[in-house]
């Protein structure tokens, strides 16, 4: 399946169906009045999100969903039926934007609407117009046969923008064939494609590191980048959103490249400075070093090279030095991954706990403190 992580479609709920202006006509009721009931309302359109979709690429064919329209309002003082609902389903992580069409014609994303980050997650992105009234609302006592109805009111209308962001607990960067799709296949199920030139990897791939049979993590390969991504080089920055919901970074960096003149120090700069580039959230995410392709380097002289590398790269954070392709180090590297993020959601959890409890309290307890 063709991966799709970026979509514009239009959204339109149901226009309000007509009041009716009757009257009652029965025998031996002469003068039955006005019966004439509601328009029905409205069908709104609903995004949900579902875990069973990984890709935006339906919305590549249907551009444009609509609520069903409500019925108009018959005699008898009876309702119209109201509109269908329309449910659009997302992948999880699905961002919707605002877009609109500028003077010349040209599309502009506004500000961020939801984030649907849970399975099941729903929001109403178009309400239904309302349903007229009928004539039984305009009875009077000095206009007891009203002939007035109001027409509904119009479905709310909007363009936007869909933009999926991949659920994953860590993120691999590295230049192209600097082997993160080795690593995931090494750690992982997944199987995404391996050769020996670059940009093989032309979409983000997950898989899921199994440590023990209920401790797990998601980890996100996203292709390569080059220096000078940001002005469009190799892929540009086309994928990097896919990492702004990891919790750590894993740079990995080609120890041994097969080209004598390309220097992993430089390299690896490079690679940082696009993330700095990109955003400055990412930026400063928790990032490991990963030192690759140590299958390639003479045993007695890994040592030393690793030495070298953090000495003219300047790095003090943590470092894990593996051979990805033969999986050397990458089950320490693992287990030091499921460590962190344990830690990371047992401080999450905290905090929630905290928030929650600090918001039963109340204002008393508030008040408490400020007379201390």
């Amino acid at each position: 399946m063709k991966f799709i992580d970026e979509a514009s479609i239009e959204v339109c709920a149901g226009n309000g169906g007509k009041g009716a202006a009757t009257f009652r006509r029965e025998k031996y009721i002469p003068m039955g009045g006005p019966d004439g009931g509601d328009g029905g309302k409205g069908g709104d359109v609903w995004l949900v999100a579902d875990r069973n979709l990984n890709t935006l690429i339906e919305f590549r064919y249907t551009r444009t969903y609509r609520g069903e329209d409500g019925e108009r309002g018959g005699s008898a003082d009876c309702y119209g039926k109201g509109g269908a609902d329309c449910i659009v389903r997302v992948p999880v992580g699905t961002l919707v934007i605002e877009e609109n069409i500028d003077e010349d014609g040209f599309r502009t994303t506004g500000d961020s609407i939801v984030d649907l980050a849970k399975d099941g997650m729903r929001f109403c992105i178009a309400r239904g117009g309302k349903g007229g009234l009928g004539n039984l609302h305009f009875k009077t006592s000095t206009n007891r046969a009203p002939r007035k109805s109001t027409p509904g009111t119009e479905g709310e209308s909007r363009r936007l923008r869909l933009e999926l962001k991949v659920l994953a607990d860590v993120g691999l960067l590295g230049m192209p064939n600097a082997g993160t799709s080795t690593f995931i296949r090494a750690v992982s199920a997944a199987r995404p494609k391996v050769a020996d030139y670059p940009f093989t990897t032309l979409y983000p791939n997950l898989g899921v590191v199994r440590v023990d049979h209920d401790r797990s993590f998601v980890i996100a390969d996203i292709p390569g980048l080059i220096e000078g991504a940001a002005e469009g080089a190799g892929l540009g920055h086309q994928f990097l959103r896919h990492l702004a919901r990891t919790r750590v970074l894993l740079h990995l960096v080609d120890l041994a490249p097969f080209d004598p003149t390309v220097d992993p120090v430089r390299e690896a700069r490079a690679i940082v400075e696009e993330l700095r580039k990109y955003d400055d959230d990412l930026y400063n995410k928790p990032r490991w070093l990963v030192l690759n392709k140590l299958d390639l380097v003479p045993e007695e002289e890994r040592a030393e090279r690793i030495a070298n590398f953090l000495r003219d790269y300047g790095w003090d954070g943590p470092v894990f030095g593996i051979a990805a392709i033969s999986g050397e180090n990458c089950q320490k590297l693992v287990y030091a991954l499921m460590g962190f993020l344990e830690t990371q959601r047992a401080e999450a959890d905290a905090a929630a706990k905290e928030i929650v409890a600090d918001a039963e309290a109340g204002p008393e307890a508030f008040a408490d403190e400020d007379e201390a």
